[in-house]
């Protein structure tokens, strides 16, 4: 059972009020919505439910969870291997700024708050979100499992509060929909620690061909 403190900080790490700046990236929701691909709860819904499916699922969590056993064993060799990895299955030029730079200001932040091997990553081009949250969880006490799971739920509530802005929905079906998403992490988590290394990958074709457009979208309010 996840202890007390490691809960707590958790929550800390995971919380929208987290000062990395991710309330500023929409990962390609909004081109979504500027070509009309996204104008309904429906739709967001099968939106996001893709990326859960083919991205965080395939990638993120497995790197992520590979990311915490090389830190818990002080592996810095593996660590290196699998940052450059996940930065290298982001496919446009905004995509890859997002996870350096989301992952440079969590650097920041841990440096701040007395995780000094943070400090190696503050100007890495190939720091990553996923790299700084699983060093932190590592040292915070938190276990892998729940880790994975809290930053996957940290994804999606940013996914369907960027719902609520741009398709617009209103707040109640927004959490209506964070609900109906949330049932599937668990078992994403679950599935994610039983993929090998060779099984790792995926691709979410209309993710890069509209993060590609979004780079020189005329009016956005989002940096992805």
């Amino acid at each position: 059972m996840i202890k007390d403190m490691a809960l707590l900080r958790l929550l800390q790490l995971v919380s929208p009020g987290l000062p990395i700046g991710l309330y500023s990236y929409s990962q390609g929701m909004e081109g979504a919505v500027e070509e009309q691909l996204v104008t309904t709860v429906d739709q967001a819904y099968e939106w996001i439910d893709g990326l859960l499916q083919q991205g965080l699922a395939q990638i993120d969590l497995p790197i992520l969870a590979r990311l915490f056993d090389a830190w818990t064993l002080n592996d810095d060799a593996a660590v290196l291997v699998w940052s450059a990895t996940l930065m290298a299955y982001r496919e446009t030029f905004e995509l890859r700024a997002e996870d350096r730079q989301a992952g440079q200001a969590l650097a920041r932040l841990l440096v701040e708050l007395g995780i000094e091997e943070a400090r190696f990553w503050l100007r890495r081009s190939d720091a990553t979100l996923a790299t700084l949250y699983s060093l932190a969880a590592v040292r915070w006490g938190i276990p892998k499992q729940q880790a994975m799971l809290g930053y996957v739920w940290s994804w999606l509530e940013n996914q369907v509060l960027c719902a609520v802005k741009l398709v617009p929905l209103g707040q109640v079906a927004g959490q209506r929909l964070l609900m109906a998403l949330a049932d599937q992490l668990p078992v994403q988590v679950n599935q994610a620690l039983l993929i090998s290394d060779e099984d790792i990958g995926g691709s979410a074709f209309s993710l890069a061909l509209l993060s590609s457009r979004h780079e020189m979208q005329y009016s956005r309010l989002f940096r992805s």
